[in-house]
């Protein structure tokens, strides 16, 4: 028995013993003789060392805050987001230099005196005590994988780490371990490891997590937490054990430490306004770290908002917001659908691109140009009557008329016969132009060119433009294009209305009455429901921000009862909620604003009379000449014939002319004045004619 008393071992783990004590022998007397003067030589024999510079790493998209909204895989399906020094929690930084490479920063990439520690060891316990590879080392492993352990494969590594310290700083190398280390699975470097087992960036970790993720890279499969926890338990129970004694932490922190709960599951991966960031990756394919101008928390916030209420609306509604920063135009927040991943509401489908109808939504801009032309005022009144152009009769929502009215009421009760009235005067082809011009181009249908209609929403617009042109509203008639990506030139703004038209607006639109439940007065807001219940929106603003809502199905199909002021507007107002600061005020009334009460106003703006109204009265009413009320015509024909023809002869009214004859539709030209019936035989004959306006004139014939 030795002095010792240890007792003696069997022949065959002599002979494991003696091959592990050579080979520890013979690398740390070579790792001596390296170190002395045999680099230059071996830097010859092995050739150059990959540096990492063209490592393929997860393309990762950033908020305005540079905090990560989502990573994709790598080409070979590996999450390896790149990670520096400056964004893992120190603790996790000491932790791992005292497990792994207390002499770090002191070594040039091989540390001898911990190889030979490590032969020691081997030696003294028969077993690997601890490894004697460096953190650079272990760069130059995961750089150039080695198929298996062998004396060659470790002077390999070791020249590669001499390389690496060579040319690359240690904060570089540093960095490089951060993004490679293995964790498990298709996890590369301690961000996605974080991200994946704690559901955060590594930034702010407890001890517990320091020390697993410490531990998983030695054995990242046989550790997996989600596969076998009471491994990955025992692994970091280890790692706290080793650093517990170098005087960073308390025994009480680390007694706390050993409490905690192993993740048992991964988290999924950030994936956050996922149709942005796939619209930014796919215009900048080469790029792996795009900045976007979204703002991570309230673009979570809306999303949660969305995903409810689209919930509380029905499995087939889908609901969109666009955020806008009135003085960039920078989009801090783009929901395109509640939930990315259901097929049943197309989630994939960015909605506030898609082309719909706006419904009212355009109105404000109508009355913006009557403002810029000077020939309407908010205190104006306009008349809201029933009134035809052509074949075209403009109703309103609720089928009802509320006579007499200001403009400032009837933008804000949303009244569609002032608004038709104001683009007639307007003209459809201006306002579109206007639009496409400011950067919004809307959308006709095929083949159809523009009319009245398109103030009620005949006409196809996308919500990211829409909300863009309100923000020009709020801005005082100049629209900024929006801006999505940090890192591109700011466009020039370009030109809506004039700075009072659009004063005018947003001091009419801030008085809409709001959702029930809610403050009125302080957004300034529209909604609108397009034609068929298809499409509801409300768009709003204040002095800062701008919030776009569309509400729908995203097929297009009809939804009874959808309504922008019932469904949109009451989300408009919990958007603004979540902004984290009350509603801003309107930016102060420009140079040539006139407030005054109609009766103050000069006498050509106290009324407005349009083209329709303005040619009804110069027109005479429509009335039938002959035959006059009340007379008796004689019948004349020859025995056994039918009578003669009568004639009827109109004056007056706008054409088209429709005659009936005891109620019954005349067969004749609409234009003409004077036409003709052939009556049946004596009796009373009931003569009507109406024209475009509606008016009517009748009479009672007696035929004998």
């Amino acid at each position: 028995m030795s002095k010792d008393h240890t007792p003696p071992l069997p022949s065959l783990e002599r002979g494991k013993w003696r091959r592990r004590a050579i080979f520890a022998a013979v690398g740390a007397v070579w790792i001596v003789a390296a170190v002395a003067g045999g680099v230059a030589g071996l830097f010859q024999a092995f050739g150059s060392a990959p540096l990492g510079r063209d490592l393929e790493v997860s393309t990762i998209v950033l908020d305005r805050n540079s905090k990560l909204l989502r990573a994709y895989l790598t080409s070979q399906g590996r999450w390896r987001l790149p990670a520096t020094r400056e964004q893992v929690d120190p603790r996790f930084l000491d932790a791992l230099l005292i497990y792994e490479d207390k002499r770090f920063f002191h070594h040039r990439g091989v540390d001898p005196l911990a190889l030979m520690r490590a032969a020691y060891q081997l030696v003294t316990h028969s077993h690997i005590v601890s490894g004697g590879s460096t953190i650079t080392m272990q760069v130059a492993r995961l750089l150039e994988p080695r198929a298996k352990r062998s004396l060659h494969a470790k002077l390999r590594e070791t020249v590669r780490a001499l390389q690496l310290e060579w040319v690359l700083s240690k904060d570089e190398i540093l960095g490089l371990y951060l993004t490679l280390a293995p964790y498990g699975g298709n996890l590369e470097g301690v961000r996605a490891a974080s991200l994946a087992y704690f559901g955060k960036e590594p930034r702010r970790l407890t001890l517990g997590e320091v020390a697993l993720l410490v531990a998983l890279p030695q054995s990242p499969e046989v550790r997996r937490p989600d596969r076998s926890p009471e491994a990955a338990r025992q692994a970091r129970n280890r790692v706290l054990d080793r650093i517990a004694g170098h005087g960073l932490f308390s025994n009480a922190e680390i007694a706390r430490a050993k409490e905690e709960p192993v993740p048992l599951a991964r988290k999924a991966m950030p994936l956050l306004a996922p149709h942005a960031a796939d619209q930014a990756m796919g215009g900048s394919p080469k790029e792996h770290v795009l900045l976007l101008t979204i703002d991570g928390a309230l673009q979570k916030g809306l999303e949660g908002l969305a995903r409810d209420r689209a919930q509380a609306l029905g499995p087939d509604l889908s609901v969109a917001m666009v955020v806008v920063d009135n003085a960039s135009g920078e989009v801090l927040a783009r929901v395109a659908s509640p939930d990315y991943f259901d097929e049943r509401r197309a989630g994939q489908v960015d909605l506030t691109q898609a082309v719909r109808s706006p419904g009212s939504a355009l109105k404000p801009f109508i009355y913006g140009l009557g403002f810029e032309d000077g020939f309407i005022h908010p205190e104006t009144l306009i008349e809201d009557r029933p009134i035809r152009y052509g074949a075209y009769q403009p109703e309103n929502f609720d089928l009802t008329f509320q006579g007499t009215v200001t403009v400032r009421r009837a933008l804000q009760l949303s009244l569609n016969v002032p608004a038709v009235a104001v683009l007639d005067e307007v003209g459809p082809s201006r306002l579109i132009a206007r639009l496409a011009e400011a950067g919004a181009p809307l959308v006709l249908p095929r083949r159809e060119a523009p009319g009245l209609a398109l103030g009620l929403g005949g006409v196809g617009v996308r919500l990211a433009d829409l909300t863009m042109l309100y923000a020009g509203l709020a801005r005082q008639g100049t629209v900024a294009p929006l801006v999505e990506r940090l890192d591109t030139p700011t466009p020039p703004p370009k030109r809506l209305i004039e700075p009072v038209a659009a004063w005018y607006v947003a001091n009419v639109l801030l008085g809409t009455p709001p959702p029930e439940n809610a403050a009125g007065g302080r957004i300034a807001f529209k909604t609108g429901t397009s034609y068929g219940y298809r499409d509801a929106w409300a768009v709003g603003f204040d002095g800062k921000h701008t919030i776009g809502v569309w509400v729908g199905r995203p097929d297009g199909a009809p939804v009874t009862g959808l309504a922008g002021r019932v469904t949109a507007a009451p989300i408009l107002f919990d958007a603004f909620a979540r902004l984290g600061q009350p509603p801003q005020p309107l930016l102060p009334a420009p140079k040539g604003v006139l407030v005054v009460t109609t009766a103050k106003l000069p006498p050509p703006l106290q009324r407005f009379a349009s083209r329709a109204e303005a040619g009804e009265a110069m027109a005479p009413k429509v009335h039938i000449v002959f035959p006059p009320d009340g007379a008796s015509l004689e019948l004349s024909a020859v025995e056994g014939e039918a009578p003669d023809p009568i004639a009827i002869k109109i004056a007056g009214g706008t054409p088209p002319l429709n005659v009936l004859l005891n109620g019954m539709p005349l067969n004749a030209k609409q234009s003409a004045r004077t036409l003709f019936f052939e009556p049946d035989g004596p009796g009373f004959v009931r003569l009507t004619v109406t024209d475009a306006t509606g008016a009517a004139d009748s009479v009672m014939v007696r035929l004998q």
